[in-house]
């Protein structure tokens, strides 16, 4: 049984993947056609949110209670931006908007707004985890504070807003906007 948040991540990808080597190596040997496996995808009972989003790009879950969840997300070559590894902020940032999203657990939950801070730099082969802690329970719209930790270092910090939809937003009417989704 894994006991830190890094063995817990190499743990679950491991799993994820059905394969006992290391990530990275896995990583670098996938051709395109690998990216879309269903074992990319986190499948719980418990989950009604983000069911389709690929864990190795937007991290694990590792717990996921009543308005928390816990996540990790390993990072890659294949996200980072230089030769020294630096890993592109947009995966940190989805990965701390699905661990947001998680907390909240709710089908039909939106993104609508969300204030971050990235605090120190992410390099290939880190694992970060992800703490989310939502607000607001008993009302449709939520707050989601998230912290996105390397071992004690925190690299991350964010604020997100989020609504919960009575049907999915592709599905919803919005008063005063003639776009057509479906025509797209």
């Amino acid at each position: 049984m894994a006991t830190s948040a890094e063995a817990l991540a190499k743990e679950e990808t491991d799993n994820l993947l059905g394969r006992e080597e290391n990530f990275e190596e896995d990583f670098e040997d996938m051709d395109s056609s690998d990216y879309h496996k269903e074992s990319e995808y986190d499948v719980r009972d418990d989950l009604r949110t983000h069911q389709k989003v690929r864990t190795s790009l937007s991290g694990n879950i590792i717990s996921l209670n009543n308005s928390t969840s816990k996540t990790v997300l390993q990072t890659t070559n294949e996200m980072s931006v230089d030769s020294q590894g630096l890993i592109h902020s947009g995966f940190i940032f989805g990965a701390a908007e699905y661990a947001a999203a998680v907390a909240v657990n709710e089908e039909n939950l939106v993104i609508i707004a969300a204030k971050t801070k990235f605090l120190a730099p992410a390099k290939s082969g880190d694992v970060i985890e992800f703490e989310a802690k939502a607000k607001f329970e008993d009302s449709r719209k939520r707050e989601i504070r998230v912290i996105g930790q390397i071992s004690e270092i925190k690299v991350f910090e964010g604020i997100y807003q989020a609504v919960v939809l009575e049907k999915h937003i592709l599905k919803t009417k919005i008063k005063n906007i003639d776009i057509d989704y479906h025509a797209r």
